[in-house]
C-alpha cells in the first residue's frame, strides 16, 4: 500500500524530463563535451594477423640536431622595374603595347602629340638660320674692317665697333643654335622607347589621355632577373651576410629555392625594428613578380628533434600514424607532427627515441 502511494505521488512530468536529461548526457559524452578534458594518449593498435614482412625496411628513431628555422614573408620583385612616363604635357596618340607584351630595347612604347613641339622646332630652326646668316655677314664685315684698319683707312673707333658687332651677332647665332637643338631634343621625347629587353607590366593610360610629367603610362620590368624583398627582425639580421646562401620557399610554384643575399639595408626601421634584405633568386619556370615568398633563416640555436621521413606516415583522415615494429609484429601508433624539413618532418608526440618504425614493407608493386 505504501509503495503504491509513493508511486502515485511522483509527478507525471518528472519521468519524461529524466529521460530527456539522460539522453542529453549521453550525447554530450559522445561528443566529448563531458569527460573529454584529456586528449587520447598515443598508443599501439595491433595489426592482427599481420607480421613483419621479411624484406621490410625499418628505421630506428633517434633525435637529431635541426636548425630552428624562422620564416619571414616577402614579395618577389624584378631587379629592373621602371615606370615609363613622359617629360612634357602632351596627348597620347598611339599606345599599342599591352600587359604581358615582350619588347626589345628601343621598341616604341607610345607616341605623343608633337604638333606644338614641331612648330616650336621649326621656328627655332628658322631663327637659327637667320642668325647664322647675320653672323656670316658680320664675319665678312669683320675681315673687311681689319684689312682697312691695317691700312689706316678707318679709325680705331670704327674698328672696335665693327668687331663688337660681329661678336654680338655670333653670340646670338650660337644661342639660336642651342635653342634649335633643345627643341629638337624635346621633339624626340614625344616618342617613348623600351629602355631594355623586358615585359610590359601594367598599362595605366589609353590613347587620347593627356600625358603629364611623372605620370606613369606603363610599368616595364625584366622578368628573368627576380629577387625577394623581405624585412627581418633586427636580432636576426646580424647573422645575415652579403653573398650568403639562404632558402626561399615559394608556395605559388611549390618549390624551395636557394637564393643569394644581394643587398642589405644599412638602416633599421625604428618602428618595426626590422631590416630590409634583397635576395637574388634563380630563374625558374612559374616564378613571377608579385608572388609571395618566405625567407627561412635559422636565427636561433639548433634544437634536438625526432625526425622521420614523411613517406613513413599513414593518414587516417586528418589523423597521422606510423607503423611501429615490436618484435616481429606491427602496431599502429598515432603521432603529432611539427616542422617540415624537406622530405622529413618533426614528430612532436607519439614516438620516442629508440622506437623502430616501418618504412617499406618490401612487397613488389
Amino acid at each position: 500500500m505504501t509503495d503504491n502511494t509513493a508511486v502515485s505521488r511522483t509527478p507525471k512530468w518528472l519521468v519524461p524530463v529524466a529521460a530527456i536529461s539522460g539522453l542529453i548526457l549521453v550525447i554530450l559524452f559522445a561528443l566529448g563535451v563531458l569527460g573529454g578534458d584529456k586528449k587520447t594518449e598515443a598508443g599501439n593498435t595491433e595489426l592482427k594477423g599481420q607480421a613483419l614482412p621479411n624484406n621490410a625496411k625499418t628505421l630506428k628513431v633517434s633525435s637529431q640536431a635541426e636548425a630552428n628555422l624562422l620564416s619571414w614573408q616577402g614579395t618577389v620583385r624584378s631587379r629592373l622595374a621602371v615606370k615609363i612616363a613622359p617629360k612634357l604635357n602632351a596627348r597620347i596618340v598611339e599606345l599599342q603595347v599591352h600587359p604581358g607584351d615582350r619588347l626589345t630595347k628601343g621598341a616604341v612604347i607610345a607616341r605623343l602629340d608633337d604638333r606644338d613641339l614641331r612648330a616650336a622646332y621649326n621656328a627655332a630652326n628658322a631663327a637659327y638660320r637667320a642668325a647664322q646668316a647675320q653672323a656670316s655677314q658680320a664675319k665678312t664685315e669683320e675681315r673687311r674692317i681689319i684689312d682697312l684698319y691695317s691700312k689706316q683707312a678707318v679709325t680705331r673707333q670704327n674698328y672696335d665697333e665693327v668687331l663688337a658687332q660681329a661678336q654680338s651677332v655670333q653670340a646670338l647665332a650660337n644661342q639660336a643654335a642651342e635653342t634649335a637643338q633643345q627643341t629638337k631634343v624635346l621633339l624626340g621625347e614625344n616618342v617613348l622607347y623600351a629602355p631594355f629587353d623586358g615585359v610590359v607590366g601594367e598599362r595605366l593610360q589609353e590613347p587620347g589621355d593627356m600625358a603629364m610629367p611623372n605620370q606613369t603610362i606603363i610599368t616595364f620590368l625584366k622578368p628573368d632577373d627576380l629577387r625577394l624583398e623581405v624585412a627581418i627582425a633586427d636580432n636576426c639580421s646580424a647573422q645575415v651576410k652579403l653573398g650568403m646562401t639562404v632558402k626561399v620557399r615559394i608556395d605559388a610554384i611549390g618549390q624551395t629555392l636557394s637564393g643569394t643575399v644581394d643587398e642589405i639595408s644599412p638602416e633599421i626601421d625604428p618602428q618595426t625594428r626590422s631590416q630590409q634584405l634583397k635576395v637574388r633568386l634563380p630563374n625558374v619556370n612559374g616564378l613571377q613578380q608579385g608572388q609571395f615568398a618566405n625567407l627561412e633563416l635559422g636565427c636561433q640555436a639548433e634544437q634536438q628533434a625526432l625526425v622521420i621521413p614523411k613517406s613513413s606516415i599513414v593518414h587516417y583522415g586528418q589523423l597521422q600514424a606510423v607503423r611501429v615494429v615490436d618484435g616481429q609484429r606491427l602496431h599502429i601508433r598515432h603521432i603529432r607532427t611539427g616542422k617540415d624539413y624537406g622530405d622529413q618532418v618533426q614528430v612532436l608526440s607519439g614516438l620516442h627515441e629508440g622506437d623502430t618504425i616501418l618504412l617499406e614493407d618490401g612487397s613488389q608493386p
